[in-house]
């Protein structure tokens, strides 16, 4: 069971679709207690039945190194599970310190919500690809 001695709930703009759940949080920073709040939500969409998810940091003001070690995890999280996680609309200071991150090769980033969903398209014909071999 996750900690929740630093966790809030938050507000997000939610919007599913028949592949994906988009999730934008409010203007605040990428940080452990942003990163925890978007897993916990994110949890609460996948056992109602979302598989993929994309992130929309467009409100995010700035990163630090726990805040991108929580996108890591939730990464991590949907890649061991079948699912795809990409972020995206990421700009200014936040989009900075993210890719100056040592951390941050390992994520899917894009610039706009189509290329989002064109990554989570293609990598659910991938894994339906792999499944059939």
């Amino acid at each position: 069971m996750p900690q929740h001695n630093s966790y809030f709930p938050m507000e997000f703009k939610i919007d599913t679709k028949s592949t994906y759940t988009n999730i934008k949080p409010p203007e605040a920073p990428i940080d452990a207690i942003m990163t925890e709040n978007i897993r916990q939500k994110w949890y609460e969409l996948v056992d109602d039945g979302c598989q993929n998810l994309i992130l929309d940091l467009e409100n995010s003001t700035s990163a630090d190194e726990n805040g991108i070690a929580g996108l890591l995890k939730l990464h991590e999280d949907c890649y061991s599970n079948g699912r795809s996680f990409v972020i995206v609309s990421l700009a200014g200071l936040a989009a900075r310190q993210v890719k100056e991150s040592e951390k941050a090769a390992a994520l899917n980033i894009a610039p706009t919500q189509a290329e989002a969903v064109d990554i989570i398209n293609m990598e659910i014909l991938e894994r339906e690809l792999f499944d059939e071999e």
